[in-house]
């Protein structure tokens, strides 16, 4: 297993380093919440040439492969680009590896004609256009075996109706991605398929869009929408009739281990504000970094963090070797690992800054609900939980029910099998 890379790369790093930390992240106090919402001509003025400078640098996209104008650097340099940019909630967007446009743009390349990608995947990979992922629905989270909204087939048409929640984005997206049941007699996993569907189109409500708390009211937030009769023309569908659950899989896999790599910086970044703060503080007779629980304080988050960045490139090297199937337990810990990290780590900064770090001044509160948020985005931490240990599990046999197979008498009874006729007896202690 080698996570090095050629000194070549090794100046990009050092490249986005610096480029993040000097030109990116003051855009998160001068354009606060703006992230997601189309560039007018102030933000356009200062967000297109740093695009530009990625450009110059051959790191835009690069998630993607060279086919769709990335660089294909494969999952582990990917990891180690991301972790720099999940420092700062600005920076995916100026390197165009901003979710959930970054899952979308993959099943559109995996699945998508040549004709979706003209319509949907050119805009994307600009960095132009925002795109949404509607799965999720009001009734039944994201659960597909519960999933109300049906498409129906009428001549060279579907016609969708349901309604779904939390589709991210909506409000500002220029086209949907949108899963409903084509065949509700079948398994979920034959019977769901996927459709594009442009913004504008009749019968697309939005009714409503909501917030995380600590979010902004400008922001792009999480909608509710009501598909009502919206017909579509057969070249809509994404993929194959009755594939939807496979794209599901596919875009939510590759989101997950995306998610964990960005909150590998977002930690860090914690954690370096945790370490500032202890060395300046002074209270109580000596500094924060002197007192013994702090110190406790930095050496957990240090480990935590240590441990939680080699799973994920652990996880980045196999799907480097092996393909992502071959790494499906270990994204399912790297998912499990990103939301404990974060909250972890965001509480016990903010405990440092004391009431301060609980303010809007510092950027600690947001750390720490990412990490709750990162516990239900892209399936809840206890499913991720029950689906890791099912596949764990399978590797196993039942053995006997009374006694285990590292009972000691069991042991002794295979090694008197094994090596019996040339020990006189078992255990063979030395004799006084």
């Amino acid at each position: 297993m080698d996570f090095s890379v050629e000194p070549e790369f090794e100046k990009k790093l050092d490249w986005i380093r610096e480029f993040v930390r000097e030109e990116v992240e003051p855009l998160e106090v001068l354009f606060p919440g703006c992230e997601f919402l189309p560039l007018d001509d102030e933000r356009r003025a200062i967000v297109d040439p740093l695009k530009q400078q990625v450009r110059d640098q051959g790191l835009w996209a690069p998630h993607l492969g060279p086919d769709l104008g990335g660089q294909g650097f494969g999952a582990v340099k990917l990891t180690l680009i991301n972790e720099i940019l999940g420092r700062s909630s600005w920076a995916p967007i100026v390197f165009g590896t901003q979710a959930p446009d970054t899952g979308n743009a993959e099943i559109l390349a995996r699945f998508g004609t040549p004709e979706q990608k003209a319509d949907y995947l050119d805009g994307l990979l600009s960095g132009e256009i925002f795109s949404c992922f509607s799965m999720t629905e009001p009734q039944g989270g994201s659960d597909p075996r519960v999933f109300t909204t049906r498409a129906v087939q009428d001549g060279d048409h579907w016609v969708i109706n349901g309604r779904k929640y939390f589709s991210s984005n909506a409000s500002v997206a220029s086209f949907f991605i949108v899963v409903a049941i084509t065949d509700p007699d079948v398994p979920v996993h034959r019977g769901a398929s996927t459709f594009l569907i442009p913004a504008g189109t009749p019968g697309v409500n939005i009714e409503a869009t909501h917030h995380l708390v600590g979010s902004l009211p400008h922001e792009a937030g999480h909608s509710l929408i009501h598909y009502d009769n919206v017909r579509v023309p057969a070249s809509a569908m994404l993929g194959e009739p009755g594939h939807g659950f496979e794209i599901l899989q596919a875009r939510l896999a590759g989101g997950r281990i995306h998610h964990a790599m960005r909150s590998l910086g977002l930690a860090q970044r914690a954690l370096e504000m945790m370490a500032h703060r202890a060395k300046s503080r002074f209270t109580q007779g000596s500094l924060l970094a002197d007192k013994q629980l702090v110190q406790e304080f930095i050496a957990d988050s240090y480990t935590e963090l240590l441990q939680f960045r080699l799973t994920v490139l652990h996880a980045a090297w196999l799907i480097d070797t092996a393909g992502e199937h071959a790494a499906r337990k270990e994204i399912g810990a790297c998912k499990i690992l990103a939301s404990s990290v974060l909250k972890s780590i965001g509480l016990r900064a903010i405990q440092v800054h004391g009431a301060m770090g609980m303010t809007e001044q510092m950027p600690l509160i947001n750390v720490l609900l990412g990490g709750v948020a990162l516990g239900l985005a892209d399936g809840p931490t206890e499913a991720h939980k029950v689906n890791l240990a099912r596949m764990y599990l399978k590797d196993y046999q039942a053995e006997d029910p009374e006694w285990p197979s590292e009972f000691a008498d069991v042991r002794i009874a295979a090694a008197k099998t094994k090596y019996g006729d040339r020990i006189d007896r078992i255990p063979a202690l030395p004799r006084s």
